[in-house]
């Protein structure tokens, strides 16, 4: 069985990358095959990179402030391409905020010093098996 494919993406301006390359190499860790696609991604330039590796779930990593926004754009464009992924979202990201993206549609909001197991774990229960 091929491992699942995992996007990590950066959209926005922030250049903190630091937590999206822990992330990435801690599901890369835990058999996923991960695509990390760099800094300073438009929402267009996510929803490219998704459909072109055809990956099975996307993280994104937010820490300009702009994740509501940059989130909902990036969902309006899958929709628009009838494509349904999973997506996880890590950053500072208020709890209200977080709320509003949980009620989006988003599997899960990571905060600064989340666990890897953790993320791991939902990843997992949001794949289904091939």
């Amino acid at each position: 069985m091929m491992p699942k494919r995992i996007l990590i993406a950066k959209p926005g301006l922030d250049g903190h990358d630091r937590g999206a390359k822990v992330v990435a190499r801690g599901l890369r860790d835990a058999g996923f095959e991960v695509i990390y696609t760099g800094l300073h991604q438009t929402p267009e330039m996510v929803v490219t990179a998704a459909l072109q590796e055809d990956v099975d779930l996307i993280g994104l990593s937010i820490l300009s402030g702009a994740h509501v926004p940059l989130v909902t754009e990036i969902q309006r464009q899958l929709r628009e391409k009838n494509v349904d992924k999973p997506i996880f979202v890590g950053g500072i990201i208020p709890p209200d905020d977080a709320k509003q993206l949980i009620e989006s549609g988003i599997i899960a909001v990571f905060g600064p010093g989340s666990p890897i197991s953790a993320i791991i774990e939902k990843v997992r229960l949001n794949l289904t098996p091939s």
